[in-house]
């Protein structure tokens, strides 16, 4: 896949960067285009690329994948994750950061019980203050953050997405932060960022990025 078309994004200064790739009526292949955007950004070949989607500690297929190859030039790891919502494919790569995707279409109709489930009471009291117009994208970005950020962190215990808090997309120009954390992120959730991806449509992207060890 050929990447020349798509502008790379680059994500404030981690030094981990996005590219954002739509599809006409067949969705883009996830896989090709986070091969693609690492083959790019890492200067060797996609077929040499080796990605595993395991989970060190399970096995289960769940969060970014491990890339065993390629590493950086000092044998460092690179840090890769995709996501996909319609026909809107979102890939990141990066060497200093781990990192998540989290893709969510915006869906007019209200679902109170997705709601609490899936979003703090805070972020619930502030999507209630909006205007019916932006109230969707607004709770799609809120779930997109949180998924990137689930994503991001891999292997963990069951957490509940409405017992985290991330800051207001409406105010927080694009950057997010956990604002109500959970004993599952440590002592560092204070470092996360998650960036919103502008995507085109009615779908909103993020990619959390989390503190190096």
């Amino acid at each position: 896949m050929d990447l020349t078309e798509h502008d790379v994004v680059a994500l404030g200064d981690t030094g981990a960067s996005a590219v954002v790739v739509v599809g006409g009526r067949r969705a883009p292949a996830v896989e090709a285009v986070l091969r693609a955007h690492l083959a790019d950004s890492a200067d060797v070949p996609a077929d040499d690329i080796e990605l595993d989607h395991g989970c060190a500690e399970c096995g289960a297929r769940h969060g970014s994948p491990t890339v065993a190859y390629p590493t950086t030039a000092a044998g460092g790891r690179w840090y890769a994750d995709a996501g996909i919502a319609g026909s809107v494919v979102v890939a990141a790569v990066g060497t200093r950061h781990p990192l998540g995707v989290g893709l969510e279409p915006a869906t007019i109709a209200s679902a109170p019980l997705v709601d609490e489930a899936a979003l703090h009471p805070e972020e619930r009291e502030r999507l209630a203050d909006l205007d019916p117009v932006a109230r969707p994208l607004v709770r799609a970005q809120l779930w997109a953050r949180k998924s990137a950020l689930l994503r991001a962190v891999g292997h963990v215990g069951v957490i509940e997405p409405a017992l985290l808090a991330v800051s207001d997309p409406v105010h927080d120009d694009g950057i997010g932060r956990i604002t109500r954390t959970l004993p599952e992120f440590g002592s560092r959730w204070d470092g996360v960022r998650l960036h919103d991806v502008a995507v085109p449509g009615r779908v909103a992207a993020s990619v959390a990025v989390l503190p190096r060890d």
